[in-house]
């Protein structure tokens, strides 16, 4: 039977990039942790790192136990999680990734009311515009906005959002833009890392739906909705953003939103996270209280 301490000493190798690493963030001896890797080995019957004087080098069966093994670690220390819960609460680790924006007005402060009422978890939260590997990466649940392709991971549905077209005042009071088709025709600040940044479903005034296929050539990208604003607040042009971040700039008037009378499909909040078959106490709990204070 594989042991789990000879698994998380190969993972940690594997992190650290050498066995003196390892050791260091283990607390072992290097010899402790070379021992146990070739014991592995032996076991196994198989190499899974090839050893130079520079580096280490994962063999292919060695990538393939290391995905397994993080996989199983997480599962195992879900497990001893959801035991201890039982008798004294939420413990262990809870790592969550958002995207820099909506973690810090919206997820940040519901992580510190859950961390107040769960004293025993520790809570790790890791800003980033770039959609993370949940398993590779560790995360337990990474919110994602928008629509949903990724079909590894499951997710959960917490609310949606309107999103808006601004501009600033200065902005509209040089460009008539009265109808979906000067829309189209306008100057669009485009978030790059979205699958079809030009096209947007819409919906009159009447509830009538169509389509809104912007025309006239981008000449500003921006990879975060912070970025995006910031150039529609320097007067560049139109930005579509979400409510929820530009409600204070348009109750101070630095930006109007633009034909009002057109609705933009509503985009969803998703609490993502592994498709395993023990989901941890400690991320069905937060996703319940994310649904509550958000929904």
């Amino acid at each position: 039977m594989l042991n789990l301490q000879r698994i998380t000493i190969f993972v940690a190798v594997v992190d650290s990039g050498s066995l003196t690493a390892a050791a260091g963030v283990l607390g072992l001896t290097k010899a402790v942790v070379s021992f146990n890797i070739r014991q592995l080995e032996n076991e196994l019957g198989v190499t899974l790192l090839l050893r130079s004087t520079r580096r280490l080098t994962l063999t292919e069966p060695g990538q393939l136990f290391y995905q397994r093994g993080v996989t199983l670690l997480k599962e195992a220390e879900s497990l001893q999680d959801d035991v201890r819960a039982n008798h004294a609460g939420l413990t262990g680790e809870l790592r969550i990734t958002t995207t820099p924006e909506y973690g810090a007005q919206v997820v940040i402060p519901i992580l510190a009311a859950f961390s107040q009422q769960h004293p025993g978890l520790r809570v790790r939260h890791v800003s980033s515009s770039h959609h993370a590997d949940l398993i590779s990466e560790r995360f337990d649940v990474a919110i994602r906005l928008g629509t949903l392709a990724d079909s590894r991971y499951h997710a959960a549905l917490i609310a949606r959002f309107a999103i808006l077209p601004v501009a600033t005042p200065e902005w509209q009071a040089h460009h008539e833009v009265d109808s979906l088709e000067a829309l189209a025709q306008s100057e669009w600040i485009v978030h790059e890392r979205l699958s079809t940044p030009l096209r947007w479903q819409v919906s009159d005034e009447h509830g009538r739906s169509s389509t809104l296929e912007i025309k006239r050539a981008p000449r500003l990208f921006a990879d975060s909705a912070q970025a995006l604003m910031a150039f529609a607040l320097a007067g560049s042009g139109l930005a579509l953003l979400p409510e929820w971040l530009v409600k204070t700039a348009l109750e101070e008037g630095t930006l109007l939103h633009i034909l009002p009378g057109v609705t933009f499909a509503q985009q969803g909040i998703y609490a993502v996270y592994p498709d395993a078959q023990h989901v941890p106490a400690k991320v069905r709990t937060f996703i319940d209280f994310l649904r509550a204070r958000v929904g």
